[in-house]
């Protein structure tokens, strides 16, 4: 019987990446996310999304690995860690449902070759069909954004059950655009494995029990070490202002705690604090949803206003 993981994100480093780096703000954003959400995107008008895997499935686990159905520019950045299983001969297994969302929902992955140890634990992250999918974001999110194709921006703007299709295709294209780029920026969060259509597969952040890390909002006061975890935040945010960018929907419930460590998910939507006219405002409300719960344990007030005044000279906002 599957075990069925609930009421968590699960997003963590299993292994700890190499010494800080910090992105170059001359790759701008839309140009290294429009790689990925082209494909992701531009399924063909009346289709379901992309092609179904092979019918003659492994003798054991759900399917085959999908690593071969990805082409490079879908997989994530190298150096690989080395945990990642690429080996053809890999099936995967699904083990339950991590969390479900209005958007997206994740799955417990493990990618294993059979007859041997090598064995890992990813997030699938998934997300929805236009019929069972709330596009409360999408509004925001797509403000400016057109698809290569005028017939897809036209069904996309008229909600179509094709145009829902292409902007779940967009989501998940910006999610992993934007995980390759942090990650490779020195910013903590899940490394991305690849990306199949509007399923994305990223490091799992938990034990390896399939145990899946808490968000920063579950922790008690007890758990939390409140003046390194601000300090951990105040690190990759800096990273990110440096290179341009804020998360634009941070909040205590997608950052994950992991044995100490901090992990910043969900970021389809990340803002490009120096073009956009209200960059400066979406740093500074990132910063406070979050201050507020290292307030409510400890955290003097003035330093939340710090960091924020910090972001901005990083971003070279102010």
């Amino acid at each position: 019987m599957r075990e069925r993981f609930a009421d968590s994100d699960s997003f963590s480093r299993i292994r700890p990446k190499g010494g800080q780096r910090r992105g170059r703000r001359s790759d701008r954003f839309d140009d290294f996310e429009s790689e990925y959400s082209s494909s992701a995107a531009a399924f063909p008008e009346g289709s379901d999304g992309p092609a179904p895997a092979a019918s003659d499935g492994p003798a054991e686990g759900d399917r085959w690995s999908t690593w071969d159905r990805s082409t490079p520019t879908e997989k994530g950045p190298e150096p690989r860690p080395d945990w990642v299983v690429t080996e053809l001969a890999a099936v995967d297994t699904e083990l339950g449902i991590v969390k479900t969302g209005k958007e997206a929902d994740v799955f417990l992955l493990e990618r294993a070759v059979p007859g041997t140890g090598r064995r890992t634990l990813m997030a699938a992250k998934r997300y929805r069909d236009a019929q069972h999918r709330m596009f409360h974001r999408d509004s925001g999110y797509l403000e400016g954004r057109q698809h290569k194709e005028s017939r897809i921006t036209r069904a996309m703007a008229k909600r179509t059950a094709f145009g829902k299709e292409a902007i779940a295709g967009q989501w998940a294209g910006a999610e992993f655009a934007a995980l390759c780029r942090l990650w490779s920026a020195g910013v903590a969060v899940p490394y991305p494995v690849q990306i199949t259509g509007t399923e994305i597969l990223m490091e799992f952040v938990g034990g390896a029990d399939g145990a899946a890390a808490p968000r920063l909002a579950q922790l008690r006061a007890e758990e939390a070490d409140v003046e390194d975890l601000w300090e951990q935040l105040g690190r990759s945010l800096s990273v990110l202002a440096v290179d341009g960018y804020a998360h634009g929907d941070l909040s205590a419930y997608n950052i994950l705690v992991h044995d100490g460590r901090l992990v910043i998910i969900d970021v389809p939507q990340i803002v490009d604090v120096v073009a956009n006219p209200r960059g400066l405002s979406f740093l500074e409300r990132d910063v406070r949803n979050v201050g507020a719960w290292f307030v409510s344990r400890g955290l003097p007030e003035g330093r939340v206003g710090d960091l924020v005044g910090s972001l901005a000279a990083d971003a070279r906002l102010g």
